[in-house]
């Protein structure tokens, strides 16, 4: 025979089962999806609650939730708990005594302060409190009680909304370079269908002036196949991968193009036609690859690096990997960057390079060596970019949970978190090295062109603030 299991359904008091004093609670946390599906739900946008840059500048100095969202609270108490099902609110009175925000752990209580047996009413004191204890909100609720017994099945855990729109992220992109002119770029051997889409599209919306360079004819003929328009597109013939890479770098050189984009060939053949000394496009800065990544899930951009480039970098080259990713964060409008700099732990431990690397790379920083960023590691990836995770470990720090760049250990860990992310996580990502006096768009060959695309866009901006800095 069956029977009904308390975790299952939903049981009522009624008002005869309720006496003064009676109370019940419930739990909940302040996750960055509530914010926006609150404002969603309502219509209410205020951008101290959906808006982090303005949020961040107003008063409180950090987004914080919708006041009525702890209001909705305690209704979901009186409906679910306590009377339960067929409980009707009257009347409703809030005080809100401070602000929540992202990661706070939220008990909401009832407790039954007047019963009013001519219309089977019931008054509650209803406070809300934070995981330190201070109250956030306090105030009282009149309802209606049950005068029946009730029991509902709960239908299981409330579903999981995600909300993401991946074609207004890379509109945002493209508006990035908009009024701005488009830079040469030499396209070195774009000879499939993606590497020559990416670089036409992005000629197409105005970001680059686009330099194929490859076999002629097989540019053409893919072209032609699928259906990719070259009209007004320059063509330098190539015979192959390795001349296409030379031929590409040659131009950068001669002043020809200021940014160079990788095509179909293999990265290690661009790569070493960009470091020979003879071609003249290194720095006295360590060269090193960064992802930048839109993730819906997250509240803020986030540059990964460096996942393609250094294999296993040491704590020297680290630092210079760290000076381009906070300049490229610069360059794109982040004044100060949230650095983390990451390892399986967030303490430091003899045993683990990374966590000593990070204490040492946060010291430079401290006397000077690092500059423009905001340091801090070890940290966990998750305690990097999650308010929640980082609060309930206890780590206070600017960056914990507001990451902006994370600095992975090595390639291997970086290339793996940047394609989850993208991957699993829908990220629109872009690619570039950085490090050279050219950016440049180093993309995987599986990368769609739209991939391509939004990496031309961060090229054309590192390329604009090399000619307002004079150093092309």
């Amino acid at each position: 025979m069956y029977e009904k299991s308390e975790q299952q359904y939903l049981v009522n008091k009624t008002y005869d089962e309720i006496a003064v004093g009676d109370t019940a609670s419930l739990t909940r946390t302040l996750m960055p999806e509530d914010v926006k599906l609150f404002a969603i739900l309502t219509g209410d946008v205020n951008p101290a609650t959906i808006d982090p840059k303005y949020s961040e500048s107003g008063m409180f100095r950090e987004a914080i939730a919708h006041g009525m969202w702890s209001g909705s609270l305690i209704s979901t108490v009186l409906a679910t708990q306590f009377p339960g099902p067929g409980t009707i609110l009257v009347d409703q009175a809030l005080h809100f005594a401070r602000p929540v925000t992202i990661g706070d752990r939220i008990v909401i209580t009832v407790t039954v302060k007047q019963k009013f047996e001519h219309n089977r009413h019931i008054v509650f004191d209803c406070v809300c409190t934070n995981q330190e204890g201070l109250q956030v909100v306090r105030g009282s609720a009149e309802v209606l009680a049950p005068s029946e017994k009730i029991s509902r099945l709960q239908g299981g855990q409330a579903p999981e909304i995600h909300i993401d729109d991946k074609h207004a992220r890379y509109t945002q992109m493209l508006a990035r370079v908009k009024g701005l002119e488009p830079i040469p770029t030499a396209v070195a051997h774009p000879c499939d269908e993606e590497s020559l889409k990416g670089p036409v599209q992005a000629f197409q919306a105005g970001i680059i002036e686009p330099i194929l360079v490859g076999p002629e004819n097989k540019i053409r003929a893919i072209a032609e196949e699928f259906g990719i328009d070259l009209h007004g597109i320059r063509i330098v013939h190539a015979a192959h991968s390795h001349d296409s890479a030379a031929m590409a770098v040659s131009l950068v050189k001669t002043g020809d193009a200021e940014a160079l984009m990788k095509g179909s060939l293999h990265t290690d053949e661009l790569m070493a036609e960009v470091v020979a000394r003879a071609n003249g496009l290194r720095t006295s800065r360590r060269i090193s690859h960064v992802f930048l990544m839109d993730v819906p899930t997250y509240h803020r951009p986030l540059m990964i690096t460096d996942a393609a480039i250094n294999i296993a970098p040491t704590l020297e080259e680290k630092a210079d990997i760290i000076r381009n990713a906070i300049d490229l964060a610069h360059i794109i409008g982040i004044p100060e960057p949230k650095v983390a700099i990451l390892s399986a732990v967030e303490t430091v431990n003899p045993k683990i390079q990374s966590t000593l690397d990070a204490a040492a790379l946060c010291k430079m920083a401290d006397r000077g060596q690092i500059k423009g960023g905001i340091l801090d590691g070890p940290l966990a990836f998750d305690n990097a970019v999650s308010i929640v995770a980082a609060k309930t470990k206890g780590i206070k720090s600017a960056v914990a949970g507001h990451a902006e760049i994370l600095v992975v250990p090595d390639l291997e860990s970086g290339n793996m978190v940047a394609k989850q992310l993208e991957y699993l996580a829908n990220a629109l990502t872009a690619g570039i090295v950085l490090g050279t006096k050219v950016p440049i768009v180093l993309t995987s060959r599986a990368d769609t062109a739209e991939t391509r695309t939004a990496s031309c866009v961060i090229a054309a901006l590192v390329a604009h603030a090399n000619r307002k800095n004079g150093t092309t």
